[in-house]
């Protein structure tokens, strides 16, 4: 095989992530997806969880994505019908846990460990890998890859509200400087704003010198 057909068959790797206005992953006292979520938006989180994807995320969010699964696949959950479906539909999901303090086998179903460097294990498997690889959660993985040059697509759905006194993970801090090539945009239910863009690691503000 020679390099052109290595490089057309590799995984695509995407940073996907949900964000206030502000900057942040999550809000203190606030319910998930800050109580803004809509039918649009859910129906669409339905269909991306039934693609060839598979989803890396970290320790912390292995145990709170687990935990939130098990408890919509049961009977009372207080979720919603497509809430429900979103998150117990994460069971059938192929995924990679890179954690050094949890240990295999994972109760999770579809759940792969991996203890070892992540940023080695995602090169890896975007060079040996088809399909999309994507992040779920794991702001600290998101940052580690795409300082890595790692990530293909980057992709926020904004949420329009702003969590200055009670916001908690801001996203951002840490970041290499990253242009953005936007490729795709959308809006969920009329407030929501889903953004995609192509990134592009800087080594200064553009026009400077050379990426």
């Amino acid at each position: 095989m020679d390099d052109t057909t290595a490089a057309a068959s590799s995984a695509t790797l995407m940073v996907d992530l949900i964000i206030s206005l502000d900057g942040y992953a999550s809000a203190e006292g606030w319910p998930g997806w800050w109580g803004l979520e809509g039918p649009e938006y859910l129906a669409w989180l339905g269909q991306e969880g039934e693609k060839d994807y598979t989803f890396l995320l970290g320790a912390n969010t292995y145990r709170l994505m687990s935990g939130m699964s098990e408890e919509a696949a049961a009977e009372g959950s207080g979720f919603t019908e497509n809430e429900g479906a979103s998150l117990s539909g994460l069971a059938a999901v192929p995924k990679v846990v890179f954690s050094s303090t949890l240990q295999a086998p994972l109760a999770w179903p579809n759940s792969t460990l991996v203890t070892g460097d992540a940023v080695k294990a995602v090169a890896e498997m975007k060079r040996t890998g088809t399909g999309t690889v994507s992040t779920l959660g794991s702001l600290s993985l998101c940052r580690s890859l795409l300082a890595a040059g790692l990530v293909d697509r980057f992709r926020l759905v904004v949420f329009p509200v702003i969590t200055g006194r009670t916001g908690k993970e801001r996203i951002y801090d840490g970041y290499p400087d990253v242009a953005l090539e936007m490729v795709d945009s959308r809006t969920f239910d009329g407030r929501l704003q889903l953004l995609e863009y192509v990134p592009t690691l800087l080594n200064g503000p553009p026009g400077t010198g050379p990426a």
